[in-house]
């Protein structure tokens, strides 16, 4: 089984730690600058439960030193995607599975739905439609990530919390490929499991997402301090019941109640969101796949939007007067 992590950053670099502890050998990583000399140079290493290892990862620049792949596991951000196609491409065999790690929204939404929307390209995330043209929707196993990682400095990796990473084939089946997976990433130490319903997943987190990091963005607010204050809580609980009619409209189950994954994000604590941390870094911001994309699933189903309009307004105002909008 060879194993490709293609954007070996804070998520790429602690799954990619954990297959290679786990005696994972034919696992290599695509990384770049410092980051990548860093690797070849003193190993990829993990701080994980106040202990630092490190580990031995084929670490390559270009895709072409590494070939054809059975997985390539995607871990880079979503509006990375496209114009990463050409250095992904020379890692897709005929019968490679593509693991998506992005938040948001997911490019291949719309494919094994069913329904009038089968196959409907989303543009907020995938212009064009060239993600779906050049990497296949066919290729697809969906994932949830719930790690929190950081990178501390090139080639070193601090986890903070969390283990899950939940799988799930865009059809609902329990496919060979993604079973071998969720198995190998198991014998990591990691929480896997395989969903029948990846999206209603998938919404579940967008849910806080959509709303909670273009609010702290535009406040320079915690998560704590947004769900303390009634102004911009019930901002957010708007947003996110705008969203649910979205996703029930098209057939996702949202297991838990709004308030109860407000107060959730609210017991998180002190906590920036990355699009905050992204804005404050001078970095691109994830505005598209986690804000615009639900503005367009809005219009596709014909479910009104006007808080999530007037909020995905202003954060890619200031994305734009920053230099944070890709």
């Amino acid at each position: 089984m060879k194993i490709t992590i293609f954007g070996a950053g804070a998520i790429g670099g602690y799954l990619a730690a954990k297959l290679a502890m786990a005696g994972r050998t034919e696992l290599s990583i695509v990384a770049r600058g410092a980051h990548l000399d860093a690797i070849k140079a003193n190993g990829l290493r993990l701080i994980e439960d106040g202990q630092e290892t490190s580990v031995s990862v084929q670490a390559a620049a270009r895709a072409e030193e590494l070939g054809a792949q059975d997985y390539v596991v995607l871990a880079l951000k979503a509006h990375s995607l496209t114009p990463a196609l050409d250095q992904i491409a020379p890692l897709l065999g005929p019968d490679t599975a593509v693991v998506t790690m992005q938040n948001g929204v997911p490019w291949w939404y719309f494919h094994d739905v069913g329904g009038p929307l089968e196959g409907t390209r989303l543009n907020a995330v995938d212009p064009g439609g060239a993600i779906w043209q050049r990497i296949g929707p066919q290729r697809v196993i969906g994932s949830v990530v719930y790690p929190a990682v950081e990178v501390d400095a090139p080639g070193l990796i601090r986890h903070v919390e969390g283990k899950r990473f939940s799988l799930g084939e865009p059809s609902g089946e329990r496919s060979e490929r993604v079973t071998l997976l969720a198995e190998e990433m198991v014998k990591a130490g990691l929480q896997v499991p395989v969903r029948d319903d990846i999206r209603s997943e998938i919404w579940v987190k967008l849910w806080g997402n959509l709303s909670f990091n273009p609010i702290s963005a535009l406040t320079g607010s915690t998560l704590a301090t947004i769900v303390a204050d009634e102004a911009t809580r019930t901002l957010a609980r708007t947003m996110m019941l705008e969203a649910q009619a979205i996703g029930e409209s098209l057939g996702v189950r949202f297991p838990i109640a709004v308030d109860r994954r407000i107060k959730g994000a609210g017991d998180v604590g002190e906590h920036k969101t990355s699009m905050l941390q992204d804005l404050e870094r001078g970095r691109p911001m994830e505005i598209d796949a986690l804000v615009s994309a639900v503005q367009e699933l809005g219009r596709l189903t014909d479910q009104p939007t006007p808080t999530i309009n007037a909020v995905l307004a202003l954060v890619r105002r200031l994305a734009i007067e920053r230099g944070c909008y890709a």
